[in-house]
């Protein structure tokens, strides 16, 4: 399926990870929002639940073990060329991961990781999507992060 105008929306995942007061953040190596920070995550492939895919883009990105994905929110990313036309349409599934183990270490399309405390999370330059989902969230991450 092609990412870069396509013929209908994509479906991909994003992995909140938080360990610590801390959540795992991922400077995007691709694009759309390349050299921005957001979540780990990817896209569905054909056959593959959403559960398994969450964990498999964290493995792959991060070097990380997650288990017991939870559904946090879902969101809607669209991006128009000059024209007017669909460039990028990704509908992106969020899920809260536990951290199960491994070294984390930028791998695929992440070129940094980076754990942030979640006071902090603003200051970065996030995607426009991860930052409306973060502050749509974020008390209920903070809340979650003091029993993780």
């Amino acid at each position: 399926m092609k990412r870069l105008y396509p013929d209908q929306p994509v479906v991909g995942v994003g992995a909140v990870v938080l360990s610590n007061r801390k959540i795992l953040l991922e400077k995007r190596g691709n694009e759309p929002g390349k050299g921005k920070w957001s979540i780990p995550g990817g896209i569905v492939e054909l056959g593959e639940k959403l559960e398994d895919t969450v964990v498999r883009e964290v493995k792959e990105e991060t070097g990380l073990e997650v288990e017991d994905p939870q559904l946090i929110d879902v969101v809607s990313n669209m991006v128009l060329d000059e024209r007017g036309r669909v460039k990028y349409h990704f509908v992106i599934v969020d899920y809260l991961v536990k951290l199960k183990g491994g070294m984390g270490k930028a791998a695929d399309d992440a070129e940094e990781l980076e754990w942030v405390p979640l006071e902090e999370v603003e200051k970065y330059d996030l995607t426009k999507t991860f930052r409306e989902f973060f502050q749509r969230n974020k008390q209920k991450l903070q809340r979650i992060s003091l029993q993780v």
